[in-house]
């Protein structure tokens, strides 16, 4: 028989059942170690997903922005020389002009988008005011301006003797442009191509383009009479205004 003080020293070992049970837990713990892993794996990769999805959203959505055509937005109309209606062709030069209003506003000419005669350039005046240009070049020559009111036709004579062939004309009347108009001035402007100088009266308003050694009469001049029951201002009719393309006089 054992001493008793060697009783607690003696190890026991379990049967067979025992053993059994020990090895039944740990093989149940280990199924939950693997159960909380595989969950945790899943759900870190469901967040990834996640996290990959909005980002391929947001990079497609930018992908799409930058290559979207972009809506044009509105666009100016280009501006055309002396602010005609429409282009001239090649080969043509291009104008604009005003009479004068009344006695307050001079006449207005522009060509080849050049302001040649205006009451800013302070080189008109009342009567008949008429820019020469070279109709090779389109380069102005000559400006001037002639009172038919107060002034003498013999200046306008000497004036229109001087212009030489292939020389444009541009006339535009301001306040009064005939009363001093005699019928060799007349005559010599009517040989420019003019087909209304002829009834030129008394404050009548006038614009004309015509050209020395023309051939036929000229389709670049409107006039409209002084009428105290038609004028658009008291003792003056309205403004013209003309626009147009001068074909360039060939060698």
């Amino acid at each position: 028989m054992l001493p008793h003080a060697l009783v607690r020293d003696v190890v026991t070992f379990p049967g067979s059942e025992g053993v059994a049970g020990i090895t039944n837990m740990v093989r149940a713990g280990g199924v939950l170690k693997l159960a909380a892993l595989a969950a945790a794996f899943l759900l870190a990769l469901f967040f990834a997903f996640e996290l990959l999805d909005i980002n391929m959203e947001f990079n497609i959505g930018q992908m799409f922005a930058r290559s979207a055509p972009q809506e044009p937005g509105p666009t100016k109309p280009p501006r055309r020389s002396c602010g005609l209606s429409k282009a001239c062709p090649d080969g043509h030069f291009s104008f604009k002009m005003a009479s004068g209003a009344a006695s307050v506003v001079g006449p207005k000419i522009c060509f080849e988008d050049n302001i040649v005669m205006s009451g800013v350039k302070n080189n008109v005046g009342r009567g008949i005011n008429i820019a020469l240009i070279n109709g090779e070049t389109g380069e102005v020559v000559k400006t001037a301006f002639f009172d038919m009111w107060a002034g003498d036709v013999n200046e306008l004579i000497n004036f229109l003797k001087t212009i030489t062939d292939g020389t444009l004309v541009m006339m535009a009347t301001f306040d009064d442009p005939a009363s001093k108009l005699n019928e060799e001035a007349r005559k010599m402007i009517a040989e420019l191509g003019s087909s209304s100088v002829s009834t030129l009266g008394f404050r009548d308003n006038w614009i004309f383009v015509g050209g020395k050694g023309i051939k036929t009469k000229s389709p670049f001049e409107q006039h409209i009479k002084n009428n105290a029951e038609t004028n658009k201002y008291e003792g003056w009719p309205e403004v013209l205004e003309m626009e147009g393309c001068i074909p360039k006089r060939q060698e």
